[in-house]
């Protein structure tokens, strides 16, 4: 039985334990005040109707337990009474300013998601010699949508690729997020260098972004036989091979976040990685290794990358991504992005 099943069964237990425990220890004992439970329970779960249902049920088996008591006429009968009454008008109270909070919420999630959704376009299964796969799985429901981005492109320097991470969550990542992309989908077309590109990007969140708000980001740039990759503060990709290593490729240089660039650190330039034909590289969010098991173990992504040997690279991720909802034994608290390149002849 789920949680949720439990709740809104929850009234009625308690008011059938309050009966049973005033039958069983008899008339001289009275537990009678003890059935406004059933219609606080039920404000937590149920709508406004259903509590004042809960309420009426429990004034309903008060008047024959106060005879079974001997209490009926007496003054802490009425008082029960209207202890019962008080307690269910202040609960439907409560249930009304509850599902008007949850209606709320809803929509302001439907938003975020929806704005989201638009801003993160499929990207294309091919682009010039690559195949690529795509994984998105949005947090809990009762988590905050996340600020978790990604974008392809084909440029005249050939394949670009972002992806990233904006600090925080709701709305206002969401909008961080639309900077992010809309700056780096017209810079990827105008620049000629990497580091221009994200130069471009940084210039645009310094006009937007204030505090210390930053999102850390990969972009790459696909040559032959290698990739560039200019690392910002995020974690580092998974490059298979095609004879079976695996490895993290960790950037030579340590590079601030995107939106930290007036602290006056140089960005460093692009390393490249060999990346020939057979091999592949994931690139994904903080979702991914900070996914836990119920015992706090991290996703072991490494020890898993054998899971993405399949023919076929989305079927492939899709793989990997039931494994890590096998290994969080549930939602997973945090988005989870990954983008999967897999080279393949010309």
């Amino acid at each position: 039985m789920s949680s949720q099943s439990v709740l809104r069964a929850l009234p009625f237990i308690a008011i059938l334990l309050v009966v049973v425990v005033d039958l069983i220890t008899g008339p001289r004992v009275g537990f009678l005040a003890l059935l406004t439970l059933g219609p606080a329970f039920a404000s937590v779960t149920g709508s406004v109707r259903r509590t004042a249902l809960v309420g009426v049920l429990a004034l309903a088996i008060c008047v024959p337990l106060a005879v079974y008591d001997g209490l009926l006429g007496r003054t802490s009968n009425y008082l029960t009474l209207a202890a019962i009454v008080g307690v269910t008008a202040a609960s439907m109270l409560a249930s009304r300013l509850r599902n008007r909070r949850e209606r709320e919420l809803a929509n302001v999630r439907l938003v975020a998601e929806a704005a989201q959704r638009v801003l993160l376009r499929p990207v294309p299964r091919r682009a010039s010699d690559l195949r690529i796969a795509l994984s998105y799985t949005s947090a809990a429901a009762e988590a905050q949508i996340g600020g978790d981005l990604y974008e392809v492109v084909t440029t005249p320097e050939g394949v670009r690729i972002l992806i990233g991470d904006v600090q925080g969550k709701g709305l206002e990542a969401v909008e961080t997020a639309a900077w992010v992309l809309g700056a780096f989908r017209e810079a990827a077309y105008d620049q000629s260098e990497l580091a221009g590109v994200v130069e471009r990007v940084e210039t645009s969140l310094a006009r937007h972004l204030s505090g210390e708000k930053f999102v850390t980001a990969i972009l790459a740039e696909v040559h032959e036989g290698e990739i560039s990759l200019l690392n910002c503060g995020h974690p580092a990709p998974l490059v298979l091979r095609r004879d079976g290593g695996v490895h993290f490729a960790e950037p030579q240089e340590e590079a601030l976040p995107l939106g930290l660039g007036a602290l006056g650190s140089p960005r460093p330039k692009p390393h490249r990685v060999p990346f020939e034909e057979g091999d592949q590289i994931l690139f994904y969010t903080d979702g991914v290794i900070e996914c836990r098991d119920r015992q706090g173990r991290f996703y072991p992504l490494a020890e898993r990358a054998h899971l993405l040997r399949s023919d076929d690279p989305q079927a492939a991720l899709d793989e990997l991504r039931a494994d890590m909802l096998r290994h969080a034994g549930g939602p997973f608290p945090d988005d989870a992005a990954m983008l999967l390149l897999r080279r393949h002849p010309g």
